[in-house]
């Protein structure tokens, strides 16, 4: 499906030490501040200009109600009326109760977060799954704990032991595992799922990615129905990095020998991309073409390296769309600049997060289900980055 977006114009109360058997005045019911002749603030709840922090008694006295039910409340619990609900929530407002988390977590054994483990937060397009992660498992009074390999890659690589250390509830790794060794392990001991990437796969552990061979086919073909048959391709690693040549190549295929297409190696970086794009578009470099057999049309890997393109289109002179037609993927906030305006394949990012924390928490629910896999539906967003070829001279 392609979606069109075209410019019109291109401190503490006191309390003694305890080893000292001794108690103040402040810890015998009834006892008055000898300074102001006014009672503390008593146990079961805060005042306003007391000092001692609310408590969940404070917040059941409040409300009417047990101190059982203000816990249920706190857990989401659905077996809570509505009318008791609100007032309990009413109390928690009203003497800003917050919660122990670490007293939470020793009596439900739950620490209420998960692990993230990524790539590189350089790259917007795992920004976008984040949010997309981070949304849901909000909503469920879940946090993230979250490893950047690239940043800690002592951590990224024993990811399995630093999360148990963590005592996380659960895992999610976005992208591209830098090592799967320990992973069907830690799996069968804690809910486990893969966001943006189609490997590998195990018992257990649940795989939300986008189509990314329909994605690339997107592009490809729009490419084609533009009147380009010499297209080139800056190809990416790993298994996305396959499946989108593979869209690629099929597409270019399927329109028959008038159309032909030339791939070139790239890592998904900005600088990558621009390295790859000098050796196709240069007649010298790479793949020796004449100047009148240079591709007339290009898909990069990903926005960052279809960037790392545009910059080097620029300085050979060559215009895009004018001379060149450019098509990236993910449909980060880098192909919406306006100087830039870049054609994406929308791979649904944040959809791909939200469905993998939703597969997380199901996860949690039903730990012995059977692995599942879920393909997010692309779609190709039309901006100012492609154009018809010139006619021929």
């Amino acid at each position: 499906m392609e979606r069109s977006n075209r410019r019109g114009d291109g401190s503490t109360g006191g309390r003694s030490d305890g080893r000292t058997g001794e108690r103040s005045s402040a810890a015998r019911p009834g006892a008055r501040s000898a300074e102001s002749g006014e009672r503390p603030a008593e146990r079961s709840g805060a005042r306003p200009g007391t000092d001692r922090h609310p408590t969940i008694r404070g917040v059941a006295e409040r409300a009417g109600v047990s101190k059982s039910l203000v816990s249920l409340v706190l857990q989401g619990s659905p077996r809570v009326g509505e009318a008791r609900r609100q007032a309990v929530l009413a109390a928690i407002e009203e003497l800003g109760y917050r919660p122990n988390a670490a007293a939470r977590s020793l009596v439900a054994r739950r620490t209420h977060t998960v692990g993230v483990l990524l790539h590189d937060m350089r790259n917007p397009w795992f920004v976008d799954v984040l949010d997309g992660l981070n949304s849901l498992l909000q909503a469920h009074g879940l946090r993230m704990l979250m490893i950047d390999a690239r940043l800690d890659r002592r951590a990224g690589q024993d990811f399995a032991r630093t999360f148990q250390e963590l005592r996380v509830d659960g895992i999610v790794i976005v992208g591209t595992l830098p090592d799967t060794d320990g992973l069907a392990e830690v799996a069968a001991r804690l809910p486990t799922v893969i966001a943006g990437n189609h490997e590998p796969r195990l018992p257990r552990v649940d795989l939300v990615a986008n189509d990314d061979e329909r994605g690339a086919r997107l592009a490809t073909e729009h490419l084609i129905a533009l009147g380009h048959r010499r297209i080139a391709h800056i190809a990416g690693q790993g298994v996305v990095g396959e499946l989108r040549r593979r869209g690629f190549e099929a597409a270019v295929r399927s329109h028959g020998p008038a159309t032909t297409a030339v791939v070139e190696s790239g890592d998904g970086t900005e600088e990558g991309g621009y390295r790859a794009a000098v050796r196709l578009l240069t007649p010298s470099h790479g793949t020796g073409h004449p100047a009148a057999e240079r591709p007339t049309a290009l898909f990069a890997f990903n926005d960052i390296s279809g960037v790392g393109a545009l910059s080097a289109a620029q300085e050979l002179g060559l215009k895009v769309p004018a001379d060149l037609s450019l098509v990236g993927y993910d449909n980060t906030y880098l192909a919406r600049i306006r100087h830039l305006w870049l054609n994406s394949v929308n791979n649904a990012s944040h959809e791909v997060g939200r469905r993998a924390a939703r597969c997380l928490l199901d996860r949690m629910e039903h730990p012995d289900a059977p692995a599942g896999q879920q393909l997010v539906a692309p779609e190709l967003e039309i901006r100012g980055s492609t154009a018809p070829p010139r006619p021929a001279a």
